[in-house]
């Protein structure tokens, strides 16, 4: 059984789920560099604990770095132990760094991982050292084509890049069909939301998520059309402009546990992510697993990779509210629920199951 040590920041519960089942296919050891109380942004009951399938290691040996993030010196304890793989999620931690140094000083072989990318207009000396970082792992592993093209943008060789398919559902999350038009409303009138076609959105209500990017939209949409924003509660500033636009269809919702949300996944019929960045967006695997079309921006890497621009949604520039206002008309149009198929047709290899399976396979047959 190989021994695989993984080095990560916090423990998000997708990467949680994920570990417990490469656990149950070899010997898994993770280093979390942060801790989750670290995390203020999120709320706690969004952790999970897991099926201890695998080490969860909590490095500890903390002094404050850079940007004020904190630099691990334990990791080094770590790395000096005898893997068969050993993967570095991302590259610019400060304790990656010491342990990316420490392997390629010691001309050990390792994988770096990235969930996704996207490429910014970096100064020379900026893009320099990421180039230098990138360049300093054996072997990548991408979630996808966009992800790729951000590695070899900053140095990786195309043919040492293996994808793999990034996910937060298990295979027995993945609904065998989706409700129809009228199980929806029922659906809706049980629940207490609006009648008329209902768009979903979730996220934390920070800038970078675009809220109100998608509330100056909303003035542009038909009048049977209601907007739930899902995660948290709403800063005073999106209330402001929601009074200041006369906006009726906006509804917000609080954070919620899992079986509540996807409540909300079935009820709806379209999902619209208004992100200014996103380097994955897995709320849009969890849709489209719904069978619902989505809407999201050019900064969003999982809508560059899964969302095909009138198949199973559309794609829009970021921060243009006319152009999403637009594509929501438009879509409402068309035969959303068509489109809602193909959605749940594309998503249907995206599980956690078979992103430990491919791992493995690339584990197994690749060498560094």
């Amino acid at each position: 059984m190989k021994k695989i040590l993984y080095l990560t920041g916090y423990p998000a519960p997708y990467r949680v789920a994920y570990f417990d089942t490469l656990g149950q296919a070899a010997d898994v050891t993770v280093l979390f560099a942060d801790r989750k109380e670290d995390q203020t942004h999120r709320s706690q009951d969004w952790f999970i604990s897991g099926a201890g399938n695998f080490r969860a290691v909590q490095l500890e040996k903390r002094v404050t770095a850079m940007r004020g993030g904190y630099l691990c010196l334990d990791v080094l304890d770590w790395m000096k132990q005898k893997w068969d793989v050993i993967v570095l999620c991302g590259y610019s931690s400060p304790t990656v760094m010491l342990a990316m140094a420490y392997l390629k000083a010691r001309r050990i072989p390792f994988w770096m991982e990235v969930d996704g990318g996207l490429v910014r207009p970096d100064s020379k000396a900026k893009y320099l050292f990421k180039r230098t970082l990138v360049r300093s792992a054996s072997g990548y592993l991408s979630t996808g084509k966009a992800t790729t093209n951000y590695l070899v943008h900053y140095g990786a060789a195309r043919e040492k890049v293996n994808e793999y398919p990034f996910s937060s559902l298990h295979e027995a999350d993945l609904p065998e069909t989706a409700l129809t038009p009228a199980e929806k409303a029922a659906l809706r009138q049980e629940m207490g939301l609006c009648q008329g076609k209902m768009i979903l959105s979730i996220g934390q209500f920070i800038h970078r998520k675009g809220f109100d990017v998608l509330l100056r939209s909303a003035a542009k949409l038909q009048p049977d059309v209601h907007i739930y924003i899902v995660g948290g509660v709403p800063t005073e500033a999106y209330q402001q402009m929601c009074r200041e636009l006369g906006l009726r269809n906006i509804h917000f919702e609080g954070f919620m546990p899992k079986d509540q949300l996807l409540k909300y996944y079935q009820a709806a019929d379209l999902f619209v992510l208004p992100t200014r960045e996103d380097i994955w967006g897995l709320v849009i695997n969890e849709a489209m697993a719904y069978s619902l079309p989505v809407i999201t921006t050019d900064r969003c890497v999982a809508g560059l990779d899964l969302v095909e621009n009138g198949v199973n949604g559309y794609i829009v520039p970021v921060e243009d509210a006319d152009a999403l206002a637009e594509k929501i008309n438009t879509l409402f149009t068309q035969d959303w629920t068509e489109m809602g198929q193909v959605s749940w047709e594309k998503i249907q290899p995206y599980t956690i199951e078979n992103m430990a399976k491919t791992h493995m396979e690339i584990f197994e047959t690749v060498a560094l």
